[in-house]
């Protein structure tokens, strides 16, 4: 069990969670190479800040996110990952990640993503 981490805030919310959820914040929010243990861990979605709303912005987050989050398939942590993205035009895309997990328990997170 783990203290779980607000995705909003990156806080710690003072509940203890059996899920993945940390797991997905720390690849989804550490830039890429940064951690120094691991420079593999973390992904680019931290480079988004810059970017302007746009359609294509979309793409390259889901793609982040996708390259971000492999290791959890690659340890057999998870089964299957899917990324979605809603994209409001508002400053803001909302990832939407579903994994199933090693267990077969489906798990469901919603990132949210700042853009220009």
């Amino acid at each position: 069990m783990d203290a779980g981490i607000d995705p909003t805030t990156g806080d710690l919310t003072g509940q203890r969670i059996n899920t993945l959820a940390n797991a997905v914040y720390i690849r989804l929010m550490t830039p890429l190479g940064t951690w120094w243990k691991d420079p593999t861990l973390g992904s680019r979605l931290h480079e988004l800040r810059r970017e302007k709303d746009r359609p294509r912005v979309g793409i390259l987050a889901k793609q982040y996110a996708e390259q971000a989050l492999q290791p959890l398939l690659d340890d057999d942590r998870a089964k299957a990952i899917t990324v979605t993205v809603e994209q409001p035009h508002n400053g803001w895309l909302f990832l939407h990640i579903e994994i199933m997990d090693a267990t077969g328990n489906p798990q469901v997170f919603r990132q949210p993503v700042r853009v220009i």
